[in-house]
């Protein structure tokens, strides 16, 4: 059975796309089978791993049993995935049957057509909202992960999705448990002891460990989205390239991304 974790914040802009594809990479690099699920109807997972999203099976279909979990999923170089586009936004809308919480998760694990057992890891991208596909996502799941930029109200702000996190526990997903929070877009200057020891003691009340790991901002992670490329196979290429240089702070921050990774597998086998 795959370990199924769900990256979400209800905040934009805190790396939980990003956090998903450093992620996958990194954990297929360490010869881990790895799917992840859009369920973002921005779709930028989808377009950072050059899937195609517009003519293809995405999550809509899914989510309208249209077509089975496997036959929505592409192979990339980065990992496997099932995309989405902006028509999934209209999902919340479709679904009125009771349980409709429960969608994700049964697509994911029914016997015939599920893939719950075709991976070591399922990551599931969610949006930036706590409405019914982020609930989906959570119900699906076996562990929340969630990252947040090292800032006063994003910090704070994880206590709404703590809010959603309980409800989910208690209604949907008894077994759902936090994996740990990540802090993301970090500078080294500006990541103050008392934004770190605020978001330790959220984590503390939430019963969540704080990721030992930080991720500092850097462009190079733009530049390889924009490529679609994972960032590993990106830099990797652009050191190599005649008339290329990557910087010493790009450097710094695949350093990071390859920290995190492994911390995230220690963490997982621990639990």
């Amino acid at each position: 059975m795959s370990a199924i974790f769900a990256l979400a914040n209800q905040k934009g802009g805190v790396a939980k796309t990003t956090t998903t594809g450093i992620l996958a990479a990194g954990l297929h690099k360490q010869g881990f089978s790895v799917l992840t699920i859009d369920c973002d109807p921005q779709g930028n997972l989808s377009m950072s791993m050059a899937a195609d999203n517009q003519s293809g099976a995405t999550m809509y279909e899914v989510m309208k049993g249209t077509v089975t979990a496997r036959e929505a999923i592409q192979h990339t170089a980065a990992c496997d995935i099932i995309p989405a586009n902006t028509i999934l936004a209209g999902i919340e809308q479709e679904l009125h049957s009771v349980g409709k919480e429960m969608t994700l998760r049964e697509k994911l694990r029914d016997e015939e057509s599920g893939v719950a057992n075709d991976y070591d890891y399922i990551l599931i991208d969610c949006p930036p909202s706590l409405g019914l596909l982020t609930v989906n996502a959570l119900t699906a799941a076996d562990y929340l992960l969630i990252p947040t930029m090292a800032e006063t109200f994003a910090a704070s702000g994880i206590t709404q999705l703590y809010d959603t996190y309980r409800s989910v526990k208690k209604y949907t997903n008894p077994a759902l448990r936090i994996d740990g929070v990540l802090l993301t877009r970090t500078e080294r200057t500006r990541v103050t002891k008392t934004i770190q020891e605020l978001t330790g003691k959220i984590a503390e009340y939430m019963g969540a460990d704080v990721y030992r790991t930080t991720i500092r901002s850097n462009v190079i992670i733009k530049e390889a989205q924009a490529a679609q490329e994972n960032v590993f196979d990106y830099v990797e290429g652009k050191s190599q390239t005649k008339g290329e240089r990557v910087t010493e702070s790009s450097r710094n921050f695949v350093g990071d991304c390859l920290a995190f990774v492994r911390e995230f597998v220690e963490k997982e086998r621990e639990q």
